[in-house]
């Protein structure tokens, strides 16, 4: 495991201590649940991203096969 140093404005930490508080929850367990749902999230945005270019490919392929069998027509 990692040990790592963030800088934060006073206010903002007291803020997080109290939300971890509030919560049940060690300060240090809520950054984890931070972060592992912010990445998560940019791991869904990027499977989305590559799926949609696929599907992009897809359907140009698709229209291009359209016109050129309506072009014989």
């Amino acid at each position: 495991m990692t040990a790592l140093t963030v800088r934060l404005p006073d206010e903002k930490h007291r803020r997080l201590k109290a939300l971890a508080k509030s919560r049940g929850t060690p300060l240090n367990r809520l950054i984890d649940e931070m972060t592992t749902l912010m990445l998560a999230e940019f791991d869904a945005e990027t499977r989305f991203a590559v799926r949609a270019a696929r599907g992009a490919n897809q359907a140009r392929r698709g229209l291009d096969l359209l016109e050129k069998a309506t072009r014989k027509a």
